[in-house]
Formats: C-alpha cells, sequence, structure tokens
C-alpha cells in the first residue's frame, strides 16, 4: 500500500499515544503528504513536528469540527494547499463518556456525544466531499463496536447511539457518492490499546493495537479496496 503523491486528511489527531497517532505515521511512512487535524492546533503541530522531523510530510491545522463556518475555513486551507486533490479523509475525531442509565441521564450528556461524534464526522465529510471527488478518494469513519447488533450498551447509550448515526451516515455518502467515484467505509473497534485506554482500563484489558487499526485504514484508502463501499469493518 503506497501512497507516493497523495493528500490524506486526518482529523482528531491531537494527544500523543492516540490511535490517530498511528495511523497518520502508517500513511506518512508510504509516502502520503498528511494534514493532520485537532481542535487544538498545538496538539496538531506536536504530532506533524515529530513526522516532519523523520523525513515525512506533515502539515498541522486547527479546527473546531462542531462549527460549519470552521470546517469549511479548513477544507478550503487544504483546497489551496493541494490544489483542489484530497485522497483520503479519515475522521478520529470523536470521543467517549458514559451517560448512564437513561432515566437517570443529562441530557447534556446526549447533545455533547452527538455533537463530537456525529455532528463532527458530518461537516467534516460535506467539507472534503468536494475535494475527494476529484481523486475518487476514500472516507473512513471510525464507529464502534458498541454500534453493532447486540453489543452491550447499558450505561453509555448516547455514546452508542451516536456512533450508530456514525454508520448510517458512512452508509448514506457511499450510497450518494457512488457514481463520484468516493467511497466511504466505517471501522468498528474493540477498545484500542491508546495511552488513554490504558490510564482508564488498566494493561489488562482486551485491546486491539493501535497498529492493527491503521493496517485497516490503509487498505480501505489503498487502490485494492477500490470496490469497497458503504461497508462496517470490525476490528478486534
Amino acid at each position: 500500500m503506497e501512497f507516493s503523491g497523495r493528500s490524506v486528511v486526518l482529523t482528531g489527531v491531537g494527544r500523543e499515544g492516540q490511535v490517530g497517532e498511528a495511523v497518520a505515521r502508517a500513511f506518512a511512512d508510504r509516502g502520503a503528504r498528511v494534514f493532520l487535524v485537532d481542535r487544538q492546533e498545538s496538539e496538531a503541530r506536536a504530532r506533524s513536528e515529530a513526522l516532519v522531523a523523520a523525513g515525512l510530510r506533515s502539515a498541522a491545522l486547527g479546527a473546531d469540527l462542531t462549527d460549519a463556518a470552521a470546517v469549511d475555513a479548513l477544507a478550503a486551507r487544504v483546497r489551496d494547499a493541494t490544489g483542489g486533490r484530497v485522497h483520503a479523509l479519515v475522521h478520529l475525531a470523536g470521543g467517549f463518556a458514559a451517560s448512564g442509565p437513561l432515566a437517570d441521564s443529562d441530557p447534556a450528556a446526549w447533545a455533547r456525544q452527538f455533537a463530537i461524534n456525529v455532528t463532527t464526522a458530518a461537516l467534516t465529510a460535506r467539507a472534503f466531499i468536494p475535494l475527494l471527488r476529484s481523486t475518487k478518494g476514500a472516507i473512513v469513519f471510525f464507529g464502534s463496536e458498541a454500534a453493532l447488533p447486540g453489543a452491550r450498551v447499558a450505561g453509555i447509550s448516547a455514546y452508542a447511539a451516536a456512533k450508530t448515526a456514525v454508520l448510517t451516515l458512512a452508509q448514506a455518502i457511499a450510497q450518494e457518492e457512488r457514481d463520484n467515484g468516493v467511497r466511504a467505509n466505517a471501522l468498528a473497534p474493540t477498545s484500542i490499546r491508546t495511552a488513554a485506554n490504558l490510564a482508564d482500563m488498566g494493561a489488562d484489558a482486551a485491546y486491539v493495537t493501535r497498529e492493527a487499526v491503521a493496517d485497516v485504514v490503509l487498505w480501505l484508502c489503498s487502490d485494492a479496496a477500490r470496490a469497497v463501499t458503504g461497508q462496517v469493518i470490525r476490528v478486534r
């Protein structure tokens, strides 16, 4: 899987030790120019500078992905930097929080889970799809195992519902953009071995590695997966 000469946008690449860091490094190692996006540009810059120091191609951008105007401005900056040609969008931005039993839940917790997981995905895809059409590129969303049938979702209904909406969004884009050559797929991973999860859940929990997740993302964005769209890939 080679990505030389290709431009890849990755959102949610901020803190060290998270999955976005590993996915960005995997793309950059294979020749891609990666645009790393985080709400805090300083966080994205730290990850980007590490790649540049290794001789790889990277740029950092900051944006509030729940703000449509900010996302449109972000896409315009990437358009200017790439000549309007983006080959892949990997939307890692989002977050998890337990909302507790529905009867006792805070409506604000629901609003936040949908804002950071669904609104960010929809606004980012909306802004970048025109840049992906020119390359017949790929979008990869991050759902969750919690969004799959039969998952244990008690106490996390806001998160699970939001991630289910992300999977539906991927399906809609796959159908809408098929004739334009843009494909959209989603991952549904179990817990990923990130620094944050290790701190919260301990080292003995069952994890999928960041590198295993990166391998699936790169395959979905590669030429080998040009016929794959509208799929939910379970990673465990």
